[in-house]
C-alpha cells in the first residue's frame, strides 16, 4: 500500500517533522536536567548548623469562680462553676545559648479575639560545636517566675538542623 494509511494520513511525509519534534523535546528535557543541578546552592555556610525553636502553646485564661447567687440566676444547663475570659494570656519565652541571652519575647495569642495559641519559629545559625541551651517559659502571668524550664547540652555537626519543641501534654521541652 503506497497511498495514505489506515486513517487517511500519509506518515512518510511527516517523518521529518516527527523526528525534529522528538529531538527538540529531548534537548529541552536534557537542558532542564542539566540546569537543575546548576548552580550549586547551599542554605548554610560551610561548617555551620541550625538550631530552631518552634512551638505552638496556649497561655492561661483568666478565670474566676461564680458565686452561688450568679449560679442561681442561670438556667440549669448553663451553670458552669467558673467563668473565663475569652482572651488568653501571652506566653513569655526566654532562651540562652552558652549563658548569653539570644531570645526574650512575649508571644501574643493568635486569633481575632486572642483566644488561640501563641506561636514561635526562630532560627539560629551557629558554628558547629557543643552548646548549652537554657529555655524558660511562662504561660500564666499569675505565677511568679517561669512555669517551664529546660536545659539541653547539644552537639551540632556541620549542616545539622536541630529543633526544639514544646509538648503541652507532658509540660516539657524536647529535641527533634
Amino acid at each position: 500500500m503506497t497511498g495514505p494509511g489506515r486513517f487517511g494520513i500519509d506518515w512518510r511525509g511527516r517523518a521529518r517533522h516527527l523526528l525534529l519534534g522528538g529531538a527538540v523535546s529531548l534537548a529541552t528535557v536534557l537542558a532542564t536536567a542539566a540546569l537543575s543541578a546548576w548552580p550549586a546552592w547551599q542554605s548554610l555556610a560551610p561548617g555551620a548548623a541550625v538550631l530552631r525553636l518552634s512551638f505552638s502553646h496556649s497561655g492561661a485564661r483568666n478565670c474566676r469562680d461564680r458565686t452561688e447567687a450568679e449560679l442561681a440566676k442561670l438556667p440549669p444547663n448553663m451553670r458552669d462553676a467558673q467563668i473565663c475570659d475569652r482572651r488568653r494570656a501571652p506566653v513569655r519565652i526566654e532562651m540562652d545559648i552558652d549563658g548569653q541571652p539570644v531570645l526574650a519575647a512575649d508571644l501574643a495569642p493568635s486569633g481575632l479575639a486572642g483566644s488561640g495559641p501563641s506561636r514561635i519559629y526562630h532560627r539560629f545559625e551557629l558554628p558547629a560545636g557543643h552548646y548549652k541551651v537554657d529555655l524558660r517559659m511562662r504561660d500564666d502571668p499569675a505565677v511568679a517566675g517561669f512555669t517551664q524550664e529546660a536545659t539541653f547540652d547539644i552537639d551540632l555537626v556541620p549542616a545539622q538542623s536541630q529543633a526544639i519543641d514544646f509538648d503541652a501534654s507532658a509540660g516539657r521541652f524536647f529535641l527533634h
